[in-house]
């Protein structure tokens, strides 16, 4: 509680503070030179503010933590059971969810990369191959797929006009880390070009979870003309992560860094080839007029052995999008609109084995029969368009809408006759408006407002039932989505607060049919509402240092509305995989001779575990802290020296927790995937201009 009360003493008591609101939301100001590309961001998103996290975000965390980053958000919270076990969750939204980040939508340089069930796998990006990436809460980002969760779009680096050089940075540290990245930056007026080459491996905290990374980053603009613009994007990404799981109550108390008993005896791993090809096009008609549109390609190959069985799958996924943005006069009034469509499409094939690693003498995991072949066919659509006209001098609305469609095909490839399970589901079209208002209360301070309609599509196991079938009766999530907010900005103070309220219907339920199998259902209705604060204020010391304190706070106050399991009926308890409350702080310091130190600290309360509220984990506080020291050594030559703690205070705590764990076999249910201990980090980077 004391928490609370300090954060709305800090809330009341800077509304003295003055501000330009025309300047654009961000957690902390970028200290670099960026492109982006406002045509596609700025006007799908809508004028309710985003949030934006850049380099000086990045630079509290270590080279290897996007998930920190991500948390320094309020209202978004990403569970991390591993490097490559994340789950991102907005408002709630997506908490349920066993494994995975879903009921969101994901953009790599405005590429949609979520797949055809609504998966996003975030771990298959290089937090050093970015410049920033924006989050939009809720389904308000009309032009960005209108999930319940929202979306978040990765911008990687375009900075024109700057010289040609080399970027090397090195990172070591504990539990046998070891991170490079290389990279190679050319600008000139009509061409822009960086090439980037990643390798990461670390053995990890935990047994059995060695993860090794390699990467590929190609991104290149071409202007043909002052009114064309050719875009080229190639990411690969090669990586094997080895899996520890979830453990029990018992085996964490022991020992946190043991791994998940059966998963250790097959050396469960999963292996991942992914590759992301974009060519995009951007004409300026005129001023009052103008296109940019996308052709994508994405393929992943997965090989996974686990306790259970061994999933080899392989999905090649294409479409494009396409943004028109414009301009009208009318009666003196300048009427700005945009629309588009995206249309994305992948071929899903998948099977699996037997995994026969306990005849295989202690040796892991060994490929047996198969036992499934199967091929799904899935196709989304998302058609938008938004209208934005000033009411008055002071009040600005703008009316969005957006149309879904999606369809599945299952094609079982394994049974024949009767016993083969081919079947198709094709969901009805969903008309999603939106309405967002913002109105300029004084000089210093803008109010907004957003009333939304967004959806979520089950996942491909949740269209399945426990015989393997598609289930008819499976229906999307949707939802109604209202806020009310504030927001202040002078350059040196920043605050945004925001209060809503959404109601989702047709609740999705992963019910547990075995060890770590999961079926969905519809089972009721959820109701999702809370305080979303964050704050940041910049204070010049001297002519030189400076420091910027921040804190940003989340209260969440989920609940089930009507949601009946067999028997068992749960309405009106506290929604599941959610804290309560949630604070990220710090203190940002610039000595202004190339030095700084950054400190962040995170509290997480207790989260509810079961539907019936009869277990919770343990709430926990993690400190880190990063300090560092950039100079020019030669005329042509930038060093830059890191060193990092992080968990400074040597908590033990878990990172991630897997909801509703059920007991198989006679064995404790496993909730838990325990966070790192205390560990150090250490970089070199070195920058040649030629």
């Amino acid at each position: 509680m004391k928490h609370i009360c300090i954060l709305f003493f800090l809330f009341f008591n800077v509304l003295g503070i003055s501000q330009d609101p025309q300047k654009r939301d961000s957690i902390t100001v970028l200290n670099e030179v960026v492109l982006i590309d406002t045509l596609t961001a700025k006007n799908s998103i809508g004028i309710v503010p985003s949030k934006i996290i850049g380099a000086k975000v990045f630079q509290n965390y270590s080279p290897v933590d996007l998930v920190n980053s991500i948390n320094q958000v309020s209202g978004v919270y990403a569970l991390s059971g591993a490097l490559n076990t994340n789950r991102i969750t907005i408002r709630g939204v997506g908490a349920r969810t066993p494994f995975g980040t879903d009921k969101l939508r994901l953009y790599y340089n405005n590429i949609p990369v979520t797949n055809g069930t609504g998966f996003s796998t975030i771990e298959a990006f290089d937090l050093e191959n970015l410049t920033s990436f924006e989050i939009i809460k809720g389904p308000k980002a009309t032009g960005f797929g209108t999930n319940l969760g929202g979306a978040i779009v990765l911008n990687t680096k375009k900075i024109r006009n700057q010289p040609t050089k080399f970027i090397n940075n090195t990172t070591i540290g504990s539990y046998g880390l070891l991170k490079n990245s290389l990279g190679f930056v050319h600008s000139d007026e009509n061409f822009h070009l960086t090439l980037q080459y990643g390798h990461m491996e670390i053995d990890g905290y935990r047994e059995n979870n060695r993860f090794e990374r390699d990467g590929i980053l190609l991104n290149s603009n071409f202007r043909l003309s002052s009114k064309s613009e050719l875009g080229l994007l190639v990411n690969h990404i090669d990586y094997t992560a080895q899996i520890a799981s979830s453990i029990s109550q018992s085996a964490f108390d022991e020992d946190p860094k043991q791994a998940a008993f059966t998963w250790k005896s097959a050396q469960g791993f999963e292996s991942n080839n992914y590759t992301l090809i974009g060519l995009s096009h951007t004409y300026k008609h005129n001023a009052k007029l103008q296109n940019t549109t996308s052709l994508f390609y994405t393929y992943l190959d997965h090989y996974e052995p686990r306790p259970f069985n061994i999933l080899d799958e392989y999905t090649n996924g294409y479409g494009f999008r396409t943004l028109f943005a414009g301009a009208l006069g009318i009666n003196r009034s300048k009427l700005q609109y945009t629309f588009g469509g995206e249309l994305y499409k992948d071929e899903y094939t998948w099977g699996t084995f037997e995994n026969l690693y306990q005849e295989n003498n202690g040796n892991g995991s060994l490929q047996g029969d198969r036992i499934a072949d199967n091929k799904e066919f899935r196709r989304q659509f998302n058609g938008f368009a938004t209208v934005t006209s000033p009411i008055s001098q002071n009040f600005t609305a703008q009316l969005g809408i957006n149309i879904n469609k999606t369809n599945y095909n299952f094609r079982d490839l394994f049974n024949t006759g009767a016993l083969n399970k081919s079947a198709e589901r094709n969901f009805n079209a969903l008309l999603l408006p939106s309405l967002d208002l913002t109105y300029l209360l004084r000089n210093d301070v803008e109010l907004f407002a957003n009333l939304s309609r967004g959806f979520s599509n089950p996942s491909l196991e949740e269209t399945l039932t426990p015989d393997g079938l598609i289930n008819p009766d499976i229906k999307q999530e949707t939802g109604t989505n209202y806020e009310l907010g504030v927001r202040k900005n002078n350059g040196s103070f920043t605050m945004e607060a925001a209060l809503y309220h959404m109601r989702i219907n047709n609740l999705l339920v992963a019910e547990r049919v075995g060890d770590d199998q999961f079926i969905g259902r519809n089972a009721g209705k959820t109701q999702h509402q809370g305080l979303d604060l964050d704050i940041n204020y910049r204070l010049s010391l001297s002519e030189k240092i400076s420091a910027t304190p921040f804190v940003s706070y989340t209260f969440n106050n989920h609940s089930f509305i009507d949601f009946v399991d067999g028997d068992e009926d749960f309405s009106e308890n506290q929604l599941t995989g959610v804290p309560k409350h949630r604070i990220v702080s710090g203190l940002q310091t610039n000595f202004g001779n190339g030095l700084y130190w950054n400190t962040t600290y995170q509290f997480v309360d207790k989260i509810s575990l079961r539907d019936e509220e009869t277990l919770f984990s343990d709430s926990f506080s993690v400190l880190n802290t990063r300090i560092g020291f950039k100079t020019t050594i030669l005329q042509k030559l930038l060093l830059g020296l890191d060193f990092g703690i992080n968990n400074i205070l040597n908590t033990t705590y878990a990172q991630s927790v897997l909801i509703n764990a059920s007991s198989f076999g006679g064995r404790e249910p496993r909730y838990f995937y325990p966070g790192n201990d205390r560990n150090y980090y250490g970089s070199l980077k070195l920058n040649y201009t030629l």
